[in-house]
């Protein structure tokens, strides 16, 4: 196996209701009701006036069958979190006129097997990004300054000062996976005054003037690197890409922040230098995951881990409202999806 196999890797009816709106707006070209599913009556408020030409129901496909008097008017269907699979897409297969599925998260590996023949997908890019950033940053800074050894002697009650807690400030940090949710990492870096260096799958610079390097060159970047954020999705290529060769790479003392999918790590081989005390992890996500009782990371020295949380925006938010929004002028102009990812090419 090539060493540095990550050089080639890449950059979340019954019991039916609906609101129509009262509002201008044009029919879409077939002339035909816009109407958009959302699992929860919340999401509906939320979404309030669509226009004359677009409804709203409540459909959650995670819990029930296609509404039958809804199953040929549903338009785009939202679905809600921690929900896939099988069913829930055999669910919409049922709809013909369907021509958005809406996911809740940015990654969208895990659907797109599931996705019917000829339904067009969108992730979420661009809800979450704050959300994610603000927690890799948190993750970081929790690291850094030592914040869990410091909760640990409060509970105890022991005033234990331990002067070196490194800032932000200053450090040489590497974002791999430059895309959206990585420009937010980096512009909150640079707040914190701290070098940003972007990795995605082609070098460029990014409109925020960041120097983004093409991942071919992680192996002359990573001695440099004093905190490493991963933020690539999970595919063939990053599948367990921060390897034995990635880690030994690093410089001593350095931090890896995980707030992509747990799979870009090898536990196997991190494990190892979270125990010599070499290197240091703050994982929002995790390889199990969920993380089992007693799994060795829990108790790994110089290693945080949070349940896969950063990205988790309810669908009320007004980043996602405002998404919808977004795919319901799409369709009514007769528009590829906002964030239009994959096209279903088999049957679920």
């Amino acid at each position: 196996m090539d060493p540095f196999r990550f050089s080639r890797a890449l950059d979340e009816p019954k019991g039916s209701m609906s609101r129509k709106g009262g509002g201008g707006g044009a029919g879409w070209q077939t002339g035909r009701m816009i109407t958009v599913a959302v699992p929860h009556p919340k999401i509906a408020d939320a979404l309030g006036d669509l226009g004359d030409d677009a409804r709203v129901i409540v459909w959650d496909p995670s819990k029930e069958d296609v509404p039958a008097d809804e199953r040929e008017r549903i338009t785009i269907a939202c679905i809600p979190h921690l929900s896939g699979g099988r069913t829930v897409y055999g669910r919409l297969a049922e709809c013909p006129d369907l021509r958005v599925i809406q996911i809740p998260s940015a990654g969208y590996e895990h659907a797109v097997p599931f996705v019917p023949a000829g339904k067009k997908l969108a992730n979420a890019r661009g809800v979450h990004d704050s959300r994610t950033a603000e927690m890799a940053i948190a993750l970081a800074l929790a690291s850094q300054r030592k914040l869990p050894q410091f909760f640990e002697a409060q509970q105890r009650e022991t005033w234990e000062s331990d002067p070196y807690c490194p800032s932000l400030a200053d450090r040489r940090c590497l974002v791999v996976g430059y895309g959206s949710i990585g420009a937010a990492i980096g512009s909150r870096l640079r707040a914190h005054e701290a070098g940003v260096t972007g990795v995605a799958r082609s070098a460029r610079t990014a409109p925020d003037g960041t120097q983004v390097h093409a991942m071919g060159d992680l192996p002359r970047l990573l001695p440099d690197a004093e905190i490493v954020f991963l933020v690539t999705p999970l595919t063939e290529q990053t599948e367990r890409m921060v390897n034995t060769d990635f880690l030994a790479a690093l410089p001593d003392d350095a931090l890896v922040v995980n707030v992509g999918r747990g799979g870009i790590v090898d536990t196997d081989a991190l494990l190892p230098e979270l125990e010599s005390g070499r290197l240091r992890a703050a994982l929002d996500v995790t390889d199990p995951e969920p993380l089992p009782d007693g799994h060795a990371l829990w108790s790994a020295p110089g290693c945080i881990v949070t349940p896969h949380v950063a990205g988790f925006a309810l669908l009320t938010d007004k980043r996602y409202v405002a998404l919808v929004k977004r795919q319901v002028e799409a369709v009514r102009h007769g528009d590829d999806p906002v964030n239009f990812v994959a096209m279903g090419a088999f049957p679920a």
